[in-house]
């Protein structure tokens, strides 16, 4: 098989000859550990997971200074997405880490949110033209396209909002939730349309719905307000190609949604935390309709594992998947800083040898 048909015959449980490897670097780690796995690669002669991802749809206005006005004031250094969501540097302690704040959680009225100045997404013919051709020569390179869509609808609304007042519009069952919710699944559309027009094969959508211990709110609040949401951004993408398949990425136990999330149309369901939910049982129940992306622990295995509990852990999940594939084994996150360089050489490893013990065990 070629990269290309390895990976999908895989995603869609149909065998495979070769794991991908697949996996996020944070910044300190991209910077202290790139080089390596260069040299790796070459060492094992191992390629990495033939996804590339696509560029997305451009914007009418990218000046983000507009939102100012919605913040009393904001840390020298801080960002301002396209849609005006606000993060501000920590201390050099933090690294990464940012402190997140809203631009709407003050606004009180629906007129004040019908005024807000939400991104507008622009259709440009050569643009999408341009970026059709880059696609498809990827795919001459045995390259799959993904768009990156992860914080779909919920997160992309409660980081504007705020969690605890777009909660409280939800239970309330304020117009203002309906507004910014129906607001956000109509720009999720137009990038799930705009992604799948330009040659995108896989849309990777995301939202976290679950906690470490149980889910952010009940399965009753979720049908009413996330399920038909996400099925209208997947049902506008298989409009545009009925094939294409979607990923859906979700920290937390989520276990009570799963049924809903292959109902609206998901695919892929990651990551699968170990620390959250049991692989084996997940994969007992619902593993004939649905395949996976992750279940090696970034809060457990990755950081504090060895490179041999790494190994084990992959070729446990690799097992429980089975011949037929379903599972793209990765770590369930960002590798952040405190991940040593040699559990990152053992998960690329183990994903390299497992095939090939399969083959010597028959």
């Amino acid at each position: 098989m070629t990269e290309r048909e390895n990976f999908f015959s895989l995603i869609k449980r149909t065998g495979y000859e070769r794991i991908p490897v697949l996996y996020d670097f944070c910044p300190y780690l991209q910077e202290t550990c790139s080089q390596k796995v260069k040299d790796l690669y070459r060492e094992i002669g191992f390629t990495p997971c033939p996804m590339a991802y696509a560029g997305g749809i451009p914007v009418k206005d990218s000046d983000t200074e507009k939102f100012r006005k919605y913040y009393d004031h904001l840390k020298e250094g801080t960002t301002i997405d396209i849609y005006g969501v606000a993060n501000e540097p920590g201390s050099a302690a933090a690294m990464h880490m940012t402190h997140m704040l809203h631009p709407l959680e003050k606004l009180e009225t629906l007129e004040e949110l019908e005024a807000y100045p939400f991104p507008e997404f622009v259709r440009d013919k050569e643009d999408m033209a341009r970026q059709l051709a880059r696609n498809n020569a990827l795919k001459a390179q045995d390259k799959v396209i993904c768009g990156s869509m992860q914080c779909t609808i919920w997160e992309t609304a409660w980081y504007m909002r705020g969690m605890e007042v777009l909660m409280m519009d939800m239970m309330s069952e304020d117009e203002m939730a309906d507004f910014v919710l129906d607001k956000v699944t109509e720009l999720a559309m137009e990038r799930a349309e705009y992604f799948v027009k330009t040659g995108a094969e896989i849309l990777y959508f995301g939202d976290d719905i679950g906690m470490q211990h149980t889910t952010m709110m009940s399965r009753e609040l979720y049908q009413t307000w996330l399920k038909p949401r996400l099925k209208k951004v997947v049902d506008a993408a298989r409009a545009v190609n009925p094939d294409v398949i979607i990923f859906y990425h979700t920290c937390g136990f989520v276990k009570p949604f799963i049924e809903d999330l292959i109902e609206a149309g998901i695919d892929v369901l990651n990551p699968v935390q170990p620390e959250c939910m049991d692989f084996g049982e997940i994969h007992a129940k619902y593993g004939d309709r649905i395949s996976f992306h992750g279940t090696i622990g970034t809060q457990t295995t990755m950081p504090f594992g060895t490179p041999e509990e790494v190994r084990a852990e992959v070729f446990k999940n690799l097992d429980i998947a089975g011949k037929k594939g379903g599972l793209l084994v990765s770590p369930t996150h960002l590798l952040e800083p405190e991940v040593p360089w040699e559990n990152i050489r053992a998960y690329i490893e183990a994903c390299r040898d497992y095939t090939e013990s399969s083959i010597r065990m028959g």
